[in-house]
Formats: C-alpha cells, structure tokens, sequence
C-alpha cells in the first residue's frame, strides 16, 4: 500500500487548533516549544487562546499551521507512518518539503515565518478577499472572473474538479461569486483571508521572498517525492526550488493536478493533515482517505479527534 500526505494551506485556521494534541503528547509538546524557540513567537499561545484576530494575521496563521502539521507528523513518523509521496496546498508545499527533507526543519520554520512577514508587510493595500467557487469548471469560472466590472479578480486555486477559490479585490470577488451562481454554481464560499494570494499582485512578496529563500540549504536528492503546486508534477533534483518558490507565492495553484498526479502514481491512501472542519473538501474523484489500525488506540484516537476538525487549507 502506497501513502501520500496532504498538508493544508492558510484557511484552515481556528482558535484552539492542535489543543488536544499538545495535551496528549509529549512529542507535539516539543514541537511547540522549538518552533518557539526558533522564531521567538509564543505560537501555543496564539493557537490555543487567541484571539481569532492576531490567529488570523497571516505571519501568525501560517506559523500556527506549520506547527501543526509538524506535530502531526511527529506522531505519524513515530507510528512508522511514513508518505511514498506528499503534496501541500499552498503553504503546506514548505510542510511537504520539510517533511522529505528538502528543507531542515529549523530553516523550514524561518522561512515560514519570514514568509508569512513578507506577505503580512508588502501585500498592497486594499479590501482583499478570496471565496470558493463549488460546481463550476475551470473555464467557467475563468469566464465569471473575466466578466467582472468591478475590480480585479482571477482564479487562485484550482482546488479540484469543480472547487476553484478565486482572489482580489473584495467587491471584484462577491460580483465574480454573483456571476458563477448564475451560471449554475452550486455554492460561494468567502473564505476567511484577506490578501489577494497567488495572484500578480503579490510580484513585491515574491522578490522579497526569493532573498531569503537564497540563504536556505536545499537538499535536492530528497524532494523528488513532493509534487509541486504550480504545475502538479514531482520536483526533479535538477529544478530550481528557491525559483520555483518566489514564484509559486504569485501564481495559481494547480492541486487539481497534484491530486491526478497522485493517483496517477497509485498514492490511493492519502492522509489529509488537518486543523479543522473546512468547507473544502477533496472530491471522491480524486482522493481517498483510510485510517490505520494500531496498538496505541488511546493516541489514535486523540490524533483522528484532532483531523476531524480540519481538512486541506484554501489558500496561501
């Protein structure tokens, strides 16, 4: 049996994530505190007390996300859990990286929280907004955006096959939503960021981002088991990654295709790493979830309690 791991995006955040965890394993306890240690930043505190405010600014939302997934992963690896491949949505492609050991964790968690600073400073101003686009096409929802009178808005991330979140200007994204219903959209969803993520407007965060990503350690011979969000295939040793990187903080996300990609490579038991109940969801098309029986029912258990509270993230 193959394994892949999914690692969720800025989204999937709410106050109290990873609670239960910390309380139950002296392992995710550890990686709390060296995360704050690391960056100097009390990320318990922000994700378990609050408030929803500061959890939501993104230099803490992508941090508190990443440790998260990192103390998941610490309980998985210590459960001989282990992925053939691994993919994030947006921010968790460093988690995917980080995980294969691309990245060392203490470097991992510095550009996260260098990225996080980086988008939290340089984004333009504005009232940003992104929402989810459910039971439309690609090209469909290409077409609504396109449309748009009121500002700018455009696709940000193909999700799956008929879950595609759009990004821009707030009115721009409720008039774009507005036309995908009348074009026989089964659903908008806001969603709960505030940045115009993977979009064009995020050109100065992308060159702020390639500085530091320069000062990063890349182990090449082991990334070839992640797949990529901008384009949906496995890095190669012979790729760019701190290119690949800056760039995929501007473009469009191609989960759509890191999915096909997956099951293409018969990844069928996918794991999707959690932080809360998140209206997007994978399509049964695409993906498929099995829980692993082990010895430790007591641990187990606390562990699933804590993934049914999230999904994949749905944005940056």
């Amino acid at each position: 049996m193959k394994i892949g791991f999914l690692f969720p995006g800025q989204g999937s955040q709410k106050v109290g994530m990873g609670k239960d965890l910390y309380e139950a394993y002296e392992e995710v306890r550890k990686i709390y505190d060296e995360v704050s240690e690391i960056t100097g930043i009390n990320i318990k505190q922000i994700s378990f007390e609050g408030p929803e405010e500061k959890l939501n600014e993104t230099q803490n939302t992508q941090l508190a996300i990443l440790t998260q997934s990192l103390a998941i992963l610490e309980i998985l690896h210590k459960n001989g859990i282990t992925p053939q491949m691994s993919a994030g949505l947006s921010l968790g492609e460093y988690t995917a990286l980080i995980e294969a050991k691309a990245i060392s964790f203490k470097e991992g968690v510095k550009l996260v929280q260098k990225r996080g600073e980086i988008m939290h400073n340089l984004t333009p101003e504005g009232n940003w907004k992104m929402a989810a686009i459910i039971g439309l096409g690609n090209k469909e929802v290409e077409e609504a955006c396109s449309k748009v009178q009121s500002g700018f808005v455009v696709p940000a991330n193909y999700n799956t096959i008929g879950q595609i979140a759009i990004s821009g200007q707030e009115e721009a994204v409720k008039e774009a939503g507005e036309i995908a219903q009348e074009m026989g959209a089964k659903k908008v969803m806001l969603l709960n960021t505030a940045g115009p993520f993977h979009t064009e407007k995020l050109s100065k965060c992308s060159e702020a981002l390639k500085v530091e990503l320069e000062k990063v350690t890349i182990n090449t011979k082991t990334n070839t088991k992640v797949i990529k969000n901008i384009d949906g295939k496995p890095y190669e040793e012979t790729d760019d990654i701190k290119t690949i990187l800056s760039n995929h903080i501007k473009s469009p996300v191609r989960f759509d295709k890191v999915l096909q990609t997956m099951l293409a490579k018969r990844n069928r038991h996918i794991h999707r790493n959690r932080s809360r109940k998140n209206p997007i969801r994978l399509s049964k098309k695409n993906a498929h979830t099995k829980q692993h029986k082990h010895n430790k029912h007591k641990q187990h258990r606390n562990l699933r309690k804590s993934n049914k509270r999230s999904s994949i993230g749905d944005s940056s």
